[in-house]
């Protein structure tokens, strides 16, 4: 499996909140997270770097022992729960963690079979020769209106509450994650990215990036620079994984 991934802060925030992390095992096996951060400036960013390190970590630790698909999806729902679990905690040490939170997506690769799991509006979108699509759904006020007929996908794009988000990890002492299976053949892509991408790079966008892309590091700088050349408001992180 091929990996890559990039982060930036983009062009107006101070600080980067993003935060992500590609884990190579023996036998094939791979993790990779990415998380963005939000309750603050300093809040936001220990948000996201905890639990993309506590996830993987605690993914990692048995991945290669579990033989079952139940099993697999089971373990990586404990990883998401081990991780919500520490932020919401660590929000109580320091008045400058209070409200902190973050998304969360991450793909662990077995076997030539992928598991999703997502909490927020970070997306996680399947590229292959001809076309893409998105295998995560957003956690988000605007999906919400558009659920119920109220927006249009393309009015939530520019929706001035676009941003806020009803499901993030590290807020509540639970969390609810949604959970995909996918099968990526020879050639495909798995992206993982931060709404600093998706609110300014729509699908056919990422199908031409791709199929000009010759590995998963060309597709990552090309994206990222076309999220930089359109103003990038927000922190902008992308991992590609390819088959």
């Amino acid at each position: 499996m091929k990996t890559f991934g990039l982060t930036d802060k983009g062009k107006i925030r101070q600080e980067n909140q993003d935060s992500f992390l590609i884990e190579q095992l023996q036998d094939g096996c791979l993790v990779a997270v990415l998380c963005d951060g939000m309750g603050g400036v300093q809040g936001g960013r220990v948000a996201s770097e905890l639990a993309a390190k506590l996830f993987a970590e605690h993914m990692t630790q048995r991945l290669q022992e579990i033989k079952s698909r139940d099993r697999l999806r089971q373990h990586i729902l404990s990883s998401v729960s081990h991780a919500n679990g520490i932020v919401y905690n660590y929000s109580f040490f320091d008045p400058a963690f209070t409200g902190m939170g973050t998304t969360l997506v991450a793909a662990v690769c077995r076997n030539g079979r992928v598991a999703v799991v997502n909490i927020g509006d970070s997306r996680a979108y399947h590229i292959a020769r001809k076309r893409v699509r998105q295998i995560t759904r957003d956690h988000s006020l605007v999906e919400e209106l558009i659920d119920r007929g109220a927006l249009t996908r393309e009015q939530a794009r520019n929706h001035p509450r676009r941003n806020i988000i009803t499901r993030a990890l590290g807020v509540e002492p639970e969390v609810e994650a949604d959970f995909f299976e996918l099968k990526l053949s020879r050639g495909e892509r798995l992206l993982l990215c931060s709404d600093g991408l998706s609110n300014l790079v729509d699908e056919a966008q990422l199908l031409e990036q791709s199929a000009a892309a010759a590995d998963p590091e060309a597709l990552c700088r090309s994206l990222m620079m076309l999220a930089l050349e359109r103003g990038a408001a927000d922190n902008v992180t992308i991992v590609v994984l390819e088959k």
